[in-house]
């Protein structure tokens, strides 16, 4: 197959807003995909390649040959340069890695560097979640879309349902095989995930009638612990086998009660006092397995849902039933544990969450009482309550966009104001821009340019001011004034405001500082 095949698709997502209308256009490539480049489909429609490293970014691609004229890559050929590049190590690597990539990109069409450049810096905005491919699957494949959810959660990934669904002979043979993806001791599954609410008095309504649990929300690496007689791997969120780094969360889940065990948790680095230590602090020692720097930040579990439990698969238990295993298993443990309540009362839950808060938490999750474990999506039987920070900050530079957004200006770098007049850089961000916002902030930054508009980054005077909402701040050496904003999103254009009314890097630092 050839990759402009996927190269216009991804065009024609990136191009349309319904999700009706993607959906359609996924599952028309799906029934003309060959079967053994579904896998490769499944990755690029994700907007991911399927190598995890390539060695390329945004620097391999700053001078690639111009585009070829006519299509002739093949699928096969361009995973197969992608594995190639992913192999190499050591001297030269570099080299052979920049060769590889300028032969690659010579032999692809203008629609199909756009792909490519997409895929390689993880920036591909065409819309196609991972949650509509699956649905686009079940369509193709003439299976209900439950099935296929539930078989790519147990097997931990898109990619092989996709190949057993559209593979089959028929829908009969596909249901026969989706039903075979099981959980497996030992083999990562989807986590469940939680919608967002802005109280607790909501978060209630939203997961339905009835008691609800109310959990703290920790500000940790999501973590998921599988045992099997004396072995144990623990993975995260996005499935990555992190068990040679986090040698005490393996000690404490060895020593657990009973047999066979999957459990859900978060992990993170607490201070003598209990409190948690900045989230950088807590994922730079979950990124290493250097035994001296385990030792000075030893890294906590906190587990919150058991999917197995001795034999037994837990994740269609009703939650209480769940939590009731949980509880026995850390019962000589109790540290382990997270805070919960359960109630049906808004007061009760608010006053736990500002318990949580002052503890140094992030918020808490409200789940019902009576769900099942449904990984992988954000189903409103967890909804999660964080208090939102906001900051008036300027716009001191913005670059263009791809994809979708090609042709406007899209990502803002976000200052705020310093003693001398001037302004400190403190991130970035494309979150939350609408259609009409992107078209008016291209108008507005065009006329307030001070640099060329053919480069990529285009700085502008700093008088534009923007409200942006972020969930927490971090240290940070890459920005001067040594912090920076975590999930940062634009909420409104504060034409209301000048740039010396914006927040200045003094209060955003007293945000920073804990409490």
């Amino acid at each position: 197959m050839l990759l402009a095949e996927v190269a216009d698709t991804s065009r024609a997502l990136a191009a349309t807003r319904s999700r009706l209308a993607k959906r359609a256009l996924v599952v028309e490539l799906l029934r003309r995909t060959p079967p053994p480049d579904v896998p490769v489909v499944a990755h690029y429609l994700g907007g991911e390649l399927r190598q995890r490293r390539t060695g390329l970014g945004w620097r391999s691609l700053a001078h690639l040959p111009p585009p070829a004229d006519e299509p002739t890559l093949t699928l096969e050929e361009v995973d197969a340069t992608f594995a190639r590049m992913a192999q190499l190590s050591g001297a030269g690597s570099g080299t052979q890695r920049q060769e590889l990539a300028a032969q690659l990109f010579a032999r692809a069409t203008a629609v199909e560097q756009d792909l490519l450049r997409g895929l390689v810096t993880g920036e591909l905005r065409q819309g196609s979640l991972d949650a509509l491919l699956l649905d686009a699957v079940a369509e193709a494949a003439g299976v209900p879309a439950a099935a296929v959810r539930r078989a790519a959660m147990l097997a931990g990934a898109t990619a092989p349902v996709a190949s057993a669904a559209l593979g089959a002979s028929g829908p009969a043979e596909a249901a026969s095989l989706l039903a075979g993806f099981g959980l497996t001791v030992g083999r990562a599954v989807r986590p469940m995930l939680a919608q967002s609410a802005t109280d607790v008095a909501t978060a209630l309504t939203d997961v339905g009638p009835g008691p609800a649990v109310v959990d703290a929300k920790l500000d940790g690496i999501r973590i998921q612990a599988h045992r099997r007689d004396d072995e144990v791997r623990v993975y995260t969120r996005s499935l990555d086998d992190v068990t040679a780094r986090v040698p005490e969360i393996v000690d404490l889940v060895r020593s657990l009660p009973g047999g066979t065990l999957v459990l859900d948790g978060e992990a993170l680095v607490v201070d003598d006092t209990g409190r948690p230590v900045a989230f950088q602090d807590t994922a730079s020692r979950a990124a290493t397995a250097d035994a001296q720097v385990a030792a000075r930040h030893v890294l906590r579990p906190f587990f919150f849902d058991v999917l197995h439990a001795d034999g037994r698969d837990l994740l269609d238990e009703p939650l209480r039933d769940r939590l009731a295993v949980l509880d026995r298993l850390l019962s000589d443990h109790p540290a382990a544990s997270i805070d919960r309540v359960v109630t049906t009362d808004p007061d009760e839950a608010g006053a736990h969450l500002r318990e949580v808060l002052a503890a140094g938490h992030e918020g808490v999750v409200v789940k019902a009482l009576d769900s099942p474990y449904e990984a992988g999506r954000r189903g409103g039987a967890w909804v999660k309550v964080k208090p939102r920070h906001t900051l008036d900050l300027v716009v001191l530079a913005v670059e263009w966009g791809s994809g979708r957004r090609r042709g406007l200006l899209s990502n803002i770098h976000l200052g705020a104001r310093d003693a001398a007049g001037g302004f400190v850089m403190l991130g970035k961000t494309f979150k939350g821009m609408t259609d009409e916002m992107l078209r008016w902030q291209t108008e507005r930054f065009t006329a307030l340019a001070t640099s060329p508009l053919d480069d990529w980054v285009v700085h502008v005077r700093p008088e534009q001011v923007v409200e942006i909402a972020f969930d927490g701040l971090q240290r940070s050496s890459r920005y001067p004034g040594g912090v920076a904003l975590r999930f940062a999103r634009v909420l409104r254009y504060r034409d209301d405001k000048t740039a010396a009314e914006a927040d200045t890097i003094e209060a955003v630092r007293a945000l920073a500082s804990p409490a």
